[in-house]
């Protein structure tokens, strides 16, 4: 019984979620915990619940907002595929913004990622994809100046890495990635239009030619709500 008062508020912030309209903001967070009776801890505690499921999405400086529905990407993994090229797939709207190209030394991160020395010359690409005119995710690829420039890079670059390095020829071994639950960085919360410290799912990947080298360290944030990812595994022993 310890935690029925906090259900409660659970089923009272998703029935106020239920009657406000897509788009429109709630009421600032010190005003709900207000009306409901709980501290502000606990309400962001609450919010954090509909926030995973992508109902709604909190912007710096600005509030609370409802998400209204959104075209899903349903993928599964066992294939290595760029965002663009699955959402091409499912006839759904997508499209680049914040597009950034860059030359960076590796630091401690990208070096390991890459199997390289700390200081090595490397080409970054960072971008947010929208989905519904909305951030759904933010892509950064970090890959070495032997493999790719930014001259290298095509007039018009719409940012997936992946395709430009198909269309180019090059030949791939396998992708390896981590995946896990995150916390927004200010660096990403920014450009995804969400508070810091606010859920998403990261995946870390390295992409490796046939001869076993990484030719490309890319860390991926997804906003939950937007993605719906999933793998065919055999039973074992089958």
């Amino acid at each position: 019984m310890a935690n029925f008062p906090f259900q409660r508020l659970q089923a009272d912030l998703a029935d106020l979620i239920a009657k406000t309209p897509a788009g429109q903001r709630l009421t600032s967070e010190p005003e709900l915990a207000k009306q409901m009776g709980v501290s502000r801890a606990t309400l962001r505690e609450a919010m954090r619940t509909f926030e995973t499921q992508g109902l709604i999405r909190r912007r710096q400086g600005s509030g609370t907002y409802v998400v209204g529905k959104v075209p899903v990407i349903d993928a599964g993994l066992e294939v290595l595929e760029s965002l663009e090229t699955m959402a091409r797939r499912m006839n759904l709207a997508v499209a680049v913004s914040d597009l950034h190209i860059e030359q960076v030394e590796a630091d401690e991160d990208t070096a390991a990622g890459l199997g390289l020395s700390v200081g090595t010359r490397l080409t970054r690409i960072r971008r947010v994809m929208r989905a519904d005119g909305r951030p759904a995710a933010y892509l950064i690829d970090t890959l070495p100046e032997s493999v790719i420039q930014p001259r290298d890079l095509p007039e018009g670059f719409t940012g997936s890495v992946l395709d430009f390095l198909i269309g180019r020829g090059d030949r791939f071994g396998v992708s390896r990635a981590v995946i896990g639950a995150t916390n927004a960085p200010a660096d990403v919360a920014k450009p995804l239009e969400i508070q810091r410290d606010d859920v998403l799912l990261r995946f870390k990947s390295q992409l490796f030619d046939i001869g076993g080298t990484v030719i490309d360290y890319s860390v991926s944030y997804f906003i939950p709500g937007y993605f719906q990812f999933h793998v065919n595994r055999r039973v074992g022993n089958s």
